[in-house]
């Protein structure tokens, strides 16, 4: 039985949903509840860009789908580098911000193209649909089964696409700073946003790419920089991590 738009979608618990909902219309301020994710925005979409396909498989433009794309801050950022985006949200507050900041900043010309889609990964499987990339930014930590996601991000991109995940490692240094330290000390981010026993060690990430028919082929740290992040070798708090099918 499929998920409805009434239900919540096997993957992310209802939980989760309803706490990034609450968000929805603070997503785009740089100085609010998101502030981490628009300082680090740069860097993923920077380093995405090296990893994503050059050409799409239909149409000169990669097709990449966003999963988890809250307000749409990594969504935009991709079309604007010239990518055909959709973003994909179980959280119907998530996608109308999106929707409502895409309709007062249109994307400039030149970019790709952007949609938007209120649903879960498990509809497009059903739908039997297929991206030249898939991108999944902090999100695996959120979801109920990170092995099973891992699977329909695989079932979701056509032979040699791309997935591209970035998440946190559960490492005692994650513990004292993506969690205590940004949530609690430093208010950051709002308290109870993660759960550090589900932040994701490399090595899980990189069994669960496998099981799913998935090769690592990069994986950066990503670390707090002067004004914005930067890429290091360091994975102990903040990594990304891009996948070959096939």
């Amino acid at each position: 039985m499929h998920a409805t738009r009434e239900e919540a979608p096997s993957s992310v618990s209802s939980e989760e949903i309803a706490r990034f909902s609450a968000l929805a219309d603070k997503w785009w301020d740089p100085t609010g509840p998101m502030r981490p994710l628009h300082a680090m925005n740069g860097l993923r979409i920077e380093w995405a860009s090296r990893h994503l396909p050059l050409r799409g498989r239909k149409s000169r433009r990669p097709h990449v789908l966003d999963i988890g794309c809250g307000a749409g801050l990594a969504s935009e950022a991709l079309a604007k580098a010239g990518y055909d985006v959709l973003g994909l949200d179980a959280s119907a507050n998530g996608i109308a911000a999106a929707q409502a900041h895409l309709e007062a900043n249109p994307l400039p010309a030149g970019s790709g193209t952007l949609h938007y889609r209120q649903g879960s990964a498990e509809e497009l499987v059903a739908e039997h649909a297929k991206f030249d990339a898939v991108m999944a930014l902090e999100i695996i930590e959120h979801v109920t089964d990170p092995e099973a996601f891992m699977i329909m991000l695989a079932q979701l991109v056509d032979a040699n696409g791309t997935v591209i995940v970035s998440t946190m490692n559960r490492t005692l240094r994650s513990l004292a700073v993506g969690k205590i330290g940004a949530e609690y000390l430093l208010r950051l981010l709002p308290v109870g946003t993660h759960e550090w026993r589900k932040f994701i060690q490399p090595s899980e990430l990189g069994r669960y790419a496998r099981a799913a028919g998935l090769r690592m082929v990069a994986i950066s740290g990503m670390a707090p920089g002067i004004g914005s992040w930067k890429e290091t070798r360091d994975l102990g708090i903040n990594y990304i991590a891009a996948f070959q099918k096939g």
